[in-house]
């Protein structure tokens, strides 16, 4: 077939090239039949559009057609040139012959036509002989492109159950060969895989289901692969492939169903109000809303007794404590319990029914229950001051748990007073319950009651004062004034209320009181003309008693002070002040002999502390010889603290090392290497601490001065010098050797010549 096309596309381009050949010159004159001379008039070039195949894969260039004007007397004095689109790049002329080629291969999906345009010239004169004229090149198709999808996957669902022929999805290729020509374009589609499942449409790509009732509990997932053939199907076109992945959706077609047809559970009879009691789950094949259930109970004697709710998350029934459990009343229960979806779909109402039932046991296990009191609350009352061991009240218990099952008996607890002495309103306490099982019980639980006592106030307190009072009476008072309001305090607690009743112990010359009623009393004066200096003040007794039973009193004193006043009642001088100014002393004497008595106070401290000062001599007593000076000490060894030198603690026990101590000299200019070791051995430990820390303070830049010398507690062994004394010393001074003595430097040279001189007169 592919053959035929070109034939006929040859025989079509011949012709269209005939049609630009040149017809006969113009020019020529002939006669018609009425012997009339005709003349022709003068026509240009003339052609069709030229077709071009395109993808050519022949060699060389591609011819497309000749172009010849009919003033082309073909003596190579006319020249044809191109112009137009493509011109010079894809298409070129034989500017002698007319001649077209196609430079190189030709797309027609890139570029269906080219329009051109050509003309022709004078090369002598440079003139156009024809004017310039358009011209069709066509490029025509041949099937050189396969279908394309728009995806090369796609995605896909459809519902479960869907009946054959249920839509699915649509997918489309396209061919970029020409739709108007041939079949090139013109697609089919088949299915390559997913049979017997799917199907396609051949002309639109639509899939659609193929099998009845699929089931997504059987397989969820599908893969089709889609082909799109062009050349309407036939053998040798081109073909291009898609994958569908396609997932059924779950509908609610499979019902909730109980694994077991009965549940065993147990709670102990302790468990709270709302506590847990277990579990039981059913299974749904379905995924989603599909699978969510509800869970209830439909009849049982525990349904009063327990409740069960529904779990979202885990999809599980929780049965629940709904009421208090008694082991002793009751020990197992039945209920008979139902699940449903919550969503079920009209449209598989005959694959039902949605639910399932199922029996639930629940045994109550027994708990060793804490005793019971018979009232929740007790109050008792007692009065204050009761003798201990009086008998308060009476609480009574009982165990609810049963031996045998019968009922224990009941055990009561007695309160005593042990000992409320003090005056307290209301006290509580807290009684300990055991159960008393001698042969069934094996552990004692204890259970707690709040007790309240009160304790009753007795009148066993008299009223006294509420304050202490400061009353003072004027010199030139009248009587019948008033000179003090007082009122009395009781720590009793009344029954109604406190009722005072204020009385003199004795007819009083002086005062007298008015009792108000209302738990206050007034003190007034009885006569006027009373002197500081004959009574400075006066002692009134007053009787305080209560109302209650059995009536308590008591007499407190009041002290009334004689004070100077002024005409209005101001005080202005009171008893004591009086008695200074009759001896004859004014304020300002008082203090001037207060002042004298602190001065000579003063004066002895002074001379005191100046008694306890010791003059103490300077250490060093010449300030100009600072080098050859020794530091001498009241006790051996006692002044190492003052040098900042070794502790005596130290010598005493070689382990300790003082580092804390810091010197406040430099270090000698000259240090001496040589030193020379004690002959004696033993005592080694001693030496050998004090060679170390010789050692140490040789190299230390905080020692202290080279010309001063350390005292030490021990004697002999312990310098490197050995001992100065006859102590443990060699029997005679003639073993002992100074020579060493020159090898200390300058600062040991006046000690080196006294005994080497020593040494070499002794010799002689």
């Amino acid at each position: 077939m592919i053959i035929n096309q070109l034939t006929f596309l040859l025989l079509f381009c011949l012709l269209g090239w005939s049609g630009a050949l040149i017809r006969p010159v113009p020019g020529i004159s002939t006669s018609d039949r009425d012997g009339r001379t005709l003349h022709r008039t003068k026509r240009g070039w003339m052609w069709n559009s030229f077709f071009l195949l395109e993808e050519w894969t022949g060699t060389g260039k591609q011819y497309v057609g000749k172009l010849h004007s009919d003033m082309d007397t073909e003596d190579g004095n006319v020249k044809y040139v191109l112009m137009g689109d493509g011109a010079g790049t894809v298409f070129e002329i034989d500017e002698n012959s007319g001649d077209i080629h196609a430079t190189r291969r030709l797309d027609r999906e890139e570029k269906a036509l080219y329009t051109l345009s050509a003309k022709a010239v004078n090369k002598t004169s440079g003139l156009d002989l024809e004017k310039a004229s358009e011209f069709i090149i066509k490029i025509h198709d041949i099937n050189d492109n396969e279908p394309k999808f728009a995806k090369d996957t796609y995605v896909a669902s459809v519902s479960e159950m869907s009946n054959v022929g249920a839509f699915v999805i649509r997918v489309t290729a396209t061919d970029a060969d020409d739709e108007a020509y041939g079949n090139s374009a013109k697609l089919v589609y088949s299915i390559l895989q997913g049979q017997p499942y799917f199907s396609v449409e051949p002309e639109t790509g639509v899939i659609r289901t193929a099998l009845p009732n699929m089931i997504r509990e059987n397989r969820e997932h599908y893969q089709v692969v889609i082909q799109a053939k062009d050349m309407a199907g036939q053998m040798g076109g081109l073909s291009g492939t898609t994958t569908v992945n396609i997932t059924l959706q779950d509908v609610n077609n499979s019902p909730p169903r109980f694994p077991h047809s009965t549940y065993h559970l147990s709670t102990p009879e302790s468990a709270g109000i709302g506590s847990s009691v277990g579990r039981i789950k059913a299974y749904d094949a379905d995924v989603g809303e599909n699978a969510e259930m509800w869970y209830s109970i439909l009849d049982g004697d525990g349904q009063d007794m327990f409740n069960i709710i529904t779990d979202s998350t885990s999809q599980e029934g929780v049965i629940t404590v709904k009421k208090q459990l008694d082991y002793e009343s009751k020990r197992l229960y039945s209920l008979r319990v139902q699940v449903t979806n919550t969503h079920i779909d009209r449209r598989f109402e005959q694959l039902g029914p949605f639910s399932d039932t199922a029996i639930v046991r629940i045994t109550v296990t027994d708990v060793d229950e804490p005793p019971v009191f018979s009232r929740t609350l007790y109050i008792f009352e007692v009065d204050e001051d009761t003798p201990a061991g009086s008998s308060v009240g009476t609480v009574s218990a009982r165990d609810p748990d049963t031996i045998n099952h019968l009922p224990l008996p009941t055990y009561s607890l007695a309160l005593e007073l042990n000992d409320i002495n003090a005056i307290m309103p209301e006290m509580s306490c807290s009684l300990p319950q055991f159960s008393n099982h001698p042969i069934a019980k094996t552990i004692e639980i204890p259970s707690w009651l709040p007790v309240f006592i009160k304790v009753r106030d007795v009148n066993d307190n008299a009223p006294e004062f509420a304050m202490y009072y400061e009353t003072f009476v004027c010199e030139n008072v009248k009587a019948g004034q008033l000179i003090q309001t007082i009122s009395a305090v009781d720590t009793d607690e009344p029954l109604v209320g406190h009722k005072f009743v204020f009385s003199l112990s004795s007819i009083n010359p002086n005062f007298t009181i008015f009792d108000n009623e209302d738990n206050t009393a007034r003190i007034l004066t009885r006569r006027g003309g009373f002197n500081r200096r004959e009574m400075n003040s006066y002692l009134l007794p007053v009787v305080i008693s209560d109302n209650d039973y059995p009536i308590q009193s008591s007499t407190s004193t009041l002290t009334v002070r004689v004070c100077a006043c002024d005409s209005r009642g101001n005080v202005q001088t009171c008893s004591t002040e009086a008695l200074l100014l009759s001896a004859g002393l004014s304020t300002g004497a008082l203090v001037a002999i207060l002042l004298c008595i602190l001065i000579l106070l003063m004066i002895v401290v002074l001379f005191a502390a100046l008694r306890r000062q010791k003059k103490k001599e300077p250490l060093i007593i010449s300030k100009e010889d600072v080098r050859d000076n020794v530091v001498s000490y009241n006790d051996e060894g006692g002044g190492e603290e003052d040098t900042q030198a070794f502790d005596i603690g130290t010598l005493r026990n070689p382990e300790v090392i003082d580092t804390n101590k810091l010197r406040r000299d430099i270090m000698p200019e000259m240090l001496f290497p040589f030193r020379r070791s004690s002959p004696l051995k033993d005592n080694t430990d001693v030496r050998d601490f004090i060679n170390g820390r010789l050692q140490e303070n040789d190299s230390d830049p905080t020692a202290p001065p080279y010309d001063s010398l350390a005292t030490y507690a021990y004697e002999g062994n312990g310098s490197l010098a050995e001992s100065l004394s006859s102590l443990e010393s060699a029997a005679t001074e003639g073993d002992q050797e100074f020579e060493y003595l020159s090898h200390w430097g300058p600062q040991f040279k006046k000690l080196a010549d006294m005994y080497i001189g020593q040494e070499s007169q002794r010799e002689t």
